[in-house]
């Protein structure tokens, strides 16, 4: 079946963000055999590997090296994360569920049908994202979900991670699967976030997480807490890697990894990282709190 992809989305989001005439009051689909043609097209879009959220760009490939220890949840015991990784260094798990519900509920098609026209908090890409927002899901996908330019400043490019309505959208965080790690006297709290290729933030720090991309893949750069990285709090990710990154001398350059999904990252606390979305990349991180 040929998909045209510029008209589904012009039907998902058209006007008030609404299916036109086979939307209810929250703008959720409506099983009608009058969209029989789109629920074909939602069905392959869910199949594809980029859930719809694919999107072409001419920049340059922003995939580099590995250099952080890799993992299969098979074979890592919860005594041994505890006495390895916990406390001490990154580790990228391998062999984690395949999140196939969530999968499912977050393709492009999906995540508009359901939340499209609900308001969303943005922040910007910057370390201390001084600057918030609300826009509808809508409204951001149309608009903020493209390639980040190389000009851009972090504290000018508006990114969606975090500050959801956990009510709102509880009935998609139920569907995710927590990974199998725990720490004492820690408890998860999801965080989803979308973002379109070339864009991330800066170094910043916090407590330890473990982060997963569902679409896409995400590029990740750590250093240790007493090796604070040299960084612009309002650069962008993408100026940093493009221009900073390549200078660094070989004792100064950070652990790195592009995640891929089906890869879950976790880190320490107090851990500088940033980010940089090699793709259009959809993706949850389990802070432990």
């Amino acid at each position: 079946m040929s998909v045209n992809l510029t008209y589904v989305y012009e039907q998902v989001c058209s006007g008030t963000c609404t299916f036109k005439d086979n939307a209810d009051s929250q703008g959720r689909f409506l099983e009608e055999e009058s969209t029989s043609e789109m629920f074909e097209v939602m069905a392959e879009l869910e199949c594809g590997s980029g859930g719809g959220w694919s999107i072409s760009h001419d920049l340059s490939d922003l995939t580099g090296p590995c250099n952080i220890e890799r993992r299969n949840v098979g074979t890592l015991s919860q005594l041994e994360f505890l006495e390895k990784f916990s406390e001490t260094r990154p580790v990228i798990l391998e062999g984690v569920p395949p999140q196939t519900r969530f999968k499912r509920a977050s393709t492009k098609w999906r995540l508009l049908a359901d939340y499209g026209p609900d308001l969303i908090t943005v922040a910007t890409a910057n370390t201390h994202s001084y600057t918030k927002t609300q826009m509808t899901l809508c409204d951001y996908v149309s608009h903020h979900v493209r390639p980040q330019s190389p000009h851009a400043l972090g504290n000018e490019t508006f990114y969606h991670f975090g500050d959801n309505d956990r009510e709102r959208w509880s009935p998609l965080f139920s569907l995710y699967q927590l990974p199998p790690y725990t720490l004492p006297g820690m408890e998860p709290v999801l965080s989803f976030g979308l973002a379109g290729p070339g864009t991330g933030v800066p170094f910043h720090i916090h407590g330890p997480t473990f982060a997963e991309t569902i679409f896409g893949r995400k590029r990740w750069f750590l250093y240790p807490p007493d090796e604070s990285p040299e960084f612009d709090p309002d650069e962008s990710t993408l100026r940093w890697v493009t221009h900073t990154l390549p200078s660094l001398p070989a004792h100064l350059t950070p652990l790195q990894c592009t995640l891929s999904p089906g890869e879950v990252l976790y880190f320490p606390e107090r851990w500088w990282h940033a980010t940089l979305n090699v793709d259009s990349t959809v993706f949850m991180s389990t802070f432990l709190a």
